[in-house]
């Protein structure tokens, strides 16, 4: 039989397991109204599930600004997460300098960081886990620059300055632009959407208003600002494919786009793996594990030939009402 101060022992070692297996990890996206956002929620959700399961006490506290321009409030909610003494940080910054000094705080308070999506101007962050999304920017610029045969007049739509990883996309696609497909003219590439739909109508109205008659191709760099645009496009009689429009991202409006033939192509990410791996490898960082500093969650192109592929699957139709419910 065991004496009772073994029994105690045991008791403690396992009180003391537990403690250690227990952590709470903020995900604080870059806005909460977009499919993207909800999509890396989902891989998140997922994660934890699996956690879990496996006996890890993990809860993901989800939390981030409404819009995606609203870098103060990004600040604030990285702030209390710091006052509130979370186990660790998983954050898409929407501004790459704006949040360099609140991560670094955390750092320098015993809270780790893994950035996923969008970089920062920090080596604060232990992993950074995203789409190539360089590489992404030159996939629309090759595919849209074959589907206008080489030639034609073509307008970029970007998001918003401080944004790093729709900055990347746009150099990528400037950077093939210009290399591969010289007769091709840029009528207008210093646009930004803003940070919603209804922002990005407003100015692909503009665009469209005085460029209408000139342009055969459009680029946008992101789930909103291409529905904005998308919606112009319909209102100014330029859909259905007068007007080559290869979009970046997916979504139930861009999807629906595409099939409808108003949309040439979408490069494509996977946001729901992005908030998964978040999650996994913050658990690993908090567990004294090795991470990778970079990790590449890869980049596609769809059009209505391969959008029902087995490995399109996740990333066009995520399975968000499993995880989040």
């Amino acid at each position: 039989m065991r004496s009772l101060r073994s029994l105690l022992f045991l008791f403690l070692g396992a009180t003391l397991a537990t403690a250690a297996e227990s952590y709470k990890i903020a995900v604080i996206p870059k806005g909460t109204t977009h499919e993207f956002w909800k999509s890396i929620h989902a891989g998140a959700r997922k994660a934890e599930l699996e956690l879990k399961a496996a006996g890890v006490n993990v809860q993901v506290i989800w939390k981030g600004p409404l819009k995606e321009d609203d870098r103060e409030q990004q600040i604030q909610v990285v702030e209390n997460f710091i006052a509130q003494r979370v186990s660790g940080i998983v954050i898409a910054p929407l501004d790459k300098r704006g949040l360099v000094a609140p991560l670094e705080t955390a750092v320098k308070g015993k809270i780790p960081i893994v950035v996923i999506d969008s970089g920062v101007d920090s080596k604060a962050p232990t992993s950074f886990i995203a789409t190539d999304n360089r590489e992404g920017g030159r996939i629309a610029a090759r595919e849209l620059g074959k589907a206008l045969g080489g030639k034609g007049n073509v307008i970029m739509l970007r998001l918003q300055v401080g944004s790093a990883s729709t900055e990347e996309r746009e150099e990528g696609f400037l950077e093939v632009m210009k290399k591969d497909f010289p007769a091709i003219k840029l009528l207008s590439t210093d646009q930004h959407a803003g940070p919603t739909r209804d922002t990005a109508k407003r100015v692909s109205e503009n665009l469209l208003n005085r460029f209408g008659r000139q342009v055969n191709g459009i680029f946008a760099c992101n789930e909103s600002g291409a529905a904005g645009m998308l919606l112009a496009l319909r209102d100014a009689g330029l859909a259905g494919g007068k007007v080559k429009f290869v979009a970046f991202d997916s979504g139930e409006t861009l999807n629906a786009g595409l099939h409808a033939g108003d949309i040439h192509g979408l490069v494509v990410q996977n946001p729901m793996k992005m908030g998964y791996l978040g999650v996994k490898s913050m658990v690993a960082i908090l567990r004294g594990e090795k991470v990778e500093a970079r990790v590449d969650t890869g980049v596609g192109f769809v059009t209505k030939a391969n959008f029902n592929s087995p490995e399109m699957a996740d990333i066009v139709n995520p399975p968000l009402d499993k995880y989040l419910k």
